[in-house]
């Protein structure tokens, strides 16, 4: 096993399933820590803030920084503000993207916004949908957070951002920019972060669409866990693999 300097890790299907805990996370960031080794944790998870998050790995035994969470809420609000430093946007979210919006100074609006901002919402409505699709067609851009079709709980899988994403877009014909994984932006500010080139890091996840893609595409390697989304049946159908699989993180060290 090669030794890396710095570790991105997934949350949803590789930290904890929903409300269910995974218990061999805890000992694979135990170990990270014992071992010194600097991690961040990158998530497309949109609705909570990197403070929410972190509350949710401590109540898993789990201790984190809020610095250590990159969310695509926080990804996305950067891009709209380089792209357009005085930006509007009309959004499909809760808390976590709002809140990163607002943070970089950008307008939260119902009307003539600039961009149509999309994230997991629980409290998603058809008026909402049909609103994203006016505005599109009234010509504002159109951003996802992530394009994540279903997600794992501890009841089975759900509908994701991208299953909502989909829609406006089959709607309107307009493809949204992804800004979460899997594109590598999220993982680039990550690395940075940490003061890491992309080389010397290892991308951790259990989804191969989004964990593994963005690891590849960030020119990262990848490691594959079987604890959500991606199961090692599915994984065969891929012609380009993950540099490592296994069972559960439990295994990483050993």
């Amino acid at each position: 096993m090669k030794h890396y300097k710095a570790y991105l890790i997934d949350l949803d299907g590789t930290m904890y399933r929903g409300k269910q805990p995974i218990p061999e996370a805890k000992v694979f960031i135990d170990e990270l820590k014992f071992r010194q080794i600097p991690f961040m944790f990158v998530t497309n998870n949109s609705s909570r803030t990197p403070e929410l998050t972190q509350e949710k790995l401590i109540n898993f035994g789990i201790e984190a920084e809020s610095v250590q969470i990159m969310t695509a809420s926080l990804a996305t609000a950067s891009l709209i503000k380089e792209e357009k430093p005085d930006a509007t946007a009309f959004v499909i979210g809760e808390d976590g993207i709002i809140k990163a919006l607002e943070d970089k100074g950008i307008k939260v609006v119902d009307k003539d916004p600039d961009y149509v901002v999309m994230g997991i919402d629980r409290d998603n409505t058809y008026k909402k949908l049909v609103e994203a699709c006016v505005h599109l067609q009234n010509g504002a851009t159109f951003i996802a957070t992530n394009p994540d079709i279903k997600v794992p709980t501890e009841k089975g899988f759900v509908p994701g951002n991208g299953a909502f994403a989909t829609l406006v877009e089959n709607v309107t014909g307009m493809k949204p920019e992804i800004v979460g994984k899997p594109t590598g932006h999220m993982l680039y500010i990550a690395l940075e972060q940490l003061g890491v080139e992309p080389s010397d890091a290892i991308m951790v996840g259990d989804n191969y669409q989004t964990d593994i893609q963005a690891g590849i595409r960030a020119n990262m390697d990848t490691l594959h866990v079987q604890t959500g989304v991606t199961s090692q049946e599915e994984l065969r159908q891929y012609s380009v693999q993950p540099t490592y699989s296994i069972k559960t993180l439990a295994d990483w060290f050993d």
